[in-house]
């Protein structure tokens, strides 16, 4: 994932909200959101060329995402693909189903959300690995620290609050909000000194660009009494929606 905004147990109704776009080169394959055969339990996309992915759900009552951190200098080759991270944590299953903060330094630069057994973890490898419980309430996250305030973090936050204050329901307003283009002239400036460095395209939340773009928006509504949506919409090169999927899920009491 590129940006990402996250309600965590911040209305009554809605334990779990988050929406966020990923970024990639279109020429990386990857499979749309579906079950996996292997893991019907789990709910996620899958990035065909290093078997991991990006965001995703488990009915175990699990909920990751992972981003790439800028600023650190390029990736290194060797590691272990960041997509590994989530798919074990999604699993329960493989040497990174509960990683410790050693291994955190085993991948490329990440921030991760992964939110299980009724609570909601912050992972960071860099600059220093570190692990953080974090308490209710809306968070924002690009390619920098948590809550870094990128606008289009900004963006997504105050989209998330605005569709909560409506007692939720209909994600159009939500996907409206993934899909702006619009360059916003506050916040983090690209050449502003940061920890991340950015262009003028990637302070909106979707990025239109033929070879490096917005692969794909998604929703994830979590109601109270366990029923939830995932939603994915798919874009080819040219920005135009290529498909959409729609998964309903179940997390059974105390997972929420």
């Amino acid at each position: 994932m590129c940006v990402v905004a996250i309600a965590w147990k911040a209305h009554p109704d809605w334990p779990l909200v988050a929406i966020g776009n990923r970024d990639e080169y279109h020429d990386r394959p990857a499979a749309p959101l579906e079950r996996w055969r292997e893991h019907p339990e789990v709910i996620a996309g899958r990035d065909l060329r290093s078997g991991g992915t990006w965001l995703g759900l488990s009915e175990a009552g699990r909920f990751v995402l992972v981003t790439n951190c800028r600023g650190f200098g390029d990736p290194q080759p060797d590691r272990v693909s960041r997509g590994t991270l989530v798919t074990d944590m999604l699993t329960g299953r493989g040497n990174y189903a509960d990683p410790d903060e050693a291994r955190l330094a085993h991948f490329n630069p990440f921030n991760l959300f992964a939110a299980t057994n009724g609570e909601l973890h912050f992972l960071s490898s860099h600059p220093e690995p570190t692990r953080t419980s974090l308490i209710p309430g809306i968070y924002g996250l690009s390619n920098g620290a948590l809550d870094e305030p990128w606008p289009k973090t900004l963006a997504l936050k105050a989209a998330l609050l605005d569709w909560l204050g409506q007692d939720g329901g209909d994600p159009a307003s939500l996907f409206a909000a993934l899909a702006s283009e619009a360059l916003p002239d506050v916040g983090l400036h690209p050449g502003q000194p940061s920890e991340i460095s950015a262009e003028a395209r990637d302070t909106a939340p979707f990025i239109r660009h033929p070879v490096y773009g917005t692969r794909c928006s998604t929703v994830v509504a979590l109601a109270a009494d366990g029923r939830g949506i995932i939603e994915e919409r798919r874009f080819d090169a040219a920005g135009n929606e290529a498909g959409q999927s729609e998964i309903g899920f179940f997390w059974p009491a105390g997972k929420q």
